[in-house]
C-alpha cells in the first residue's frame, strides 16, 4: 500500500545561491511531533515543515547552520548534509565526508572532458558531525533550534551546540578511519567511485549509527557506531568503546546495495538501501532486528527483513527519483523523500510529493 503526502516549500526560502530548489535535492528526513525536518545536499541550511490540517506539510522555516555552529569554510561551500538524528534534546547533523570527482561536460572538447574527469576535490564543510539544541515550543508545539538553551530534563544543565573536531580536509572520524583495514584504502577515493561516503545517521541512546553508501565490500554494506562527548574546550570527541576503539563496524549483506538512510524504531534499525556509486537500480527498505547493544556484527542477508521496495526512476527517468531520506511516521508507516524528483512528483513551482509506505502488515 502506498500513499503520498505533499511537502510545500516557501518560495522565499527555497533557492540556493546557484538557483537550485530545495525540493530537487532532498537528502534526509526526520519527524519530531508535527514537524518534518528535511535537508538539501547543496545548502548550509536545514528545513522545517509543519503538518497541516489537510495532512500536507507546509509553513516552511529554514535554519542556517552558521547561526549555531562554526563551519570550517563559512559561507563558501555546501555541507552536503546526508544524515540527521535526534536524542536528548539535540538535533544531530552529519555531512557526507566524501570527495567528489568533476563531471565531464558534453559541450566541451574531449581533452577538457578527460581533464575534468581526472579532477578530484573536496568541499571543506562536508567533514561535519554536529549537535544543536532542539526544544519544543509549548505554545506552538513546533520544535526549534537554539545555539544554547536550558535543559528541560536536567535542572541546572545547559544544552550547547557543539561539533566534532575537524577542519577543511578531515575530521577526527576520517583521521581514525584512515588506518582501518576495511575503510582506509577507500578514504582517498570519491564517493561516486565506491569511496568513503556517509548517507545515513540514527541515534539510539548515546550511540550514533552512521550508514555508508560506500565503500561496499563484495556486496557488504557498512554501518559505523560511535559515541561523542564534549571536551573542556566545548568540542566533541569520540569516546573509546567496549572494543577498545573509538568506533565499531557492522557489516550487512545487502547484496551490493549501499545505505541511503538509517532510522531507529525501538531497538530495530530501518535501512534505506540502494545502489552505491552513481548506479541506478532497486531501492528497498530493510529491518535490522535488535541492532543495538551488540559487538561488531556480520549480518547476513537472511538475518535482515526486506520490508518494502521503493519507487525509482527508470527508462527516460533514469538517475531521477532517488530515495534519499526516511522518516518514521508511526509503527506502521514511513515517509520517503527523493533527490532529483521526476516531473510527476513535483507540484506547482515549490511543492513536491513524498511517499508514505507501509512497513508493517
Amino acid at each position: 500500500m502506498k500513499n503520498k503526502v505533499l511537502l510545500d516549500f516557501d518560495p522565499k526560502l527555497s533557492l540556493n545561491a546557484e538557483g537550485k530548489h530545495v525540493r530537487d535535492g532532498l537528502s534526509a528526513a526526520l519527524c519530531t511531533g508535527n514537524n518534518l525536518w528535511v535537508s538539501c545536499d547543496e545548502r548550509t541550511t536545514i528545513e522545517r515543515l509543519t503538518r497541516q490540517p489537510d495532512g500536507s506539510y507546509g509553513h516552511h522555516k529554514s535554519f542556517n547552520l552558521e547561526d549555531y555552529i562554526e563551519l570550517p569554510d563559512k559561507g563558501n561551500s555546501e555541507v552536503d548534509i546526508e544524515g540527521i538524528g535526534i536524542a536528548d534534546n539535540y538535533l544531530w547533523i552529519m555531512g557526507s565526508h566524501s570527495l567528489k570527482r568533476s563531471k565531464p561536460k558534453r559541450h566541451q572538447s574531449v581533452a577538457k572532458q578527460m581533464k575534468r574527469l581526472a579532477k578530484v576535490k573536496n568541499d571543506p564543510n562536508r567533514y561535519l558531525l554536529a549537535r544543536i539544541p532542539i526544544l519544543q515550543d509549548e505554545k506552538t508545539g513546533d520544535y526549534t533550534l537554539h545555539r544554547q538553551a536550558k535543559d528541560p530534563d536536567q535542572t541546572g544543565h545547559t544544552l550547547v551546540a557543539a561539533q566534532l573536531h575537524g577542519d577543511t580536509h578531515s575530521s577526527i572520524l576520517t583521521e581514525l578511519l584512515a588506518d582501518d583495514e576495511h575503510v582506509g584504502p577507500f578514504m582517498s577515493i570519491p564517493g561516486k567511485d565506491n569511496g568513503f561516503d556517509i548517507e545515513g545517521l540514527a541515534i539510539h541512546g548515546k550511540r550514533i549509527f552512521i550508514g555508508l553508501r560506500g565503500p561496499v565490500l563484495r556486496g557488504w554494506a557498512m554501518v559505523l557506531e560511535v559515541e561523542a562527548a564534549e571536551d573542556t574546550q566545548g568540542k566533541l570527541h569520540l569516546k573509546e568503546l567496549e572494543n577498545g576503539k573509538a568506533y565499531k563496524k557492522h557489516f550487512l549483506n545487502l547484496k551490493g546495495k549501499g545505505i541511503r538512510e538509517l532510522r531507529f524504531f525501538g531497538k530495530d534499525l530501518y535501512l534505506l538501501a540502494g545502489p552505491t556509486m552513481d548506479l541506478d537500480g532497486v531501492i528497498a527498505i530493510y529491518r535490522w532486528p535488535n541492532a543495538v547493544g551488540e559487538p561488531e556484527q556480520m549480518v547476513h542477508n537472511n538475518e535482515l527483513e526486506r520490508l518494502q521496495e521503493v519507487p525509482h526512476g527508470t527508462g527516460t527517468d533514469s538517475s531521477k527519483d532517488k530515495a534519499e531520506g526516511l522518516a518514521v511516521l508511526d509503527e506502521h508507516h514511513v515517509l520517503v523523500v527523493f533527490d532529483s524528483p521526476v516531473e510527476e512528483r513535483k507540484q506547482g513551482e515549490h511543492a513536491v510529493w513524498a511517499d508514505v509506505l507501509r512497513v508493517v502488515t
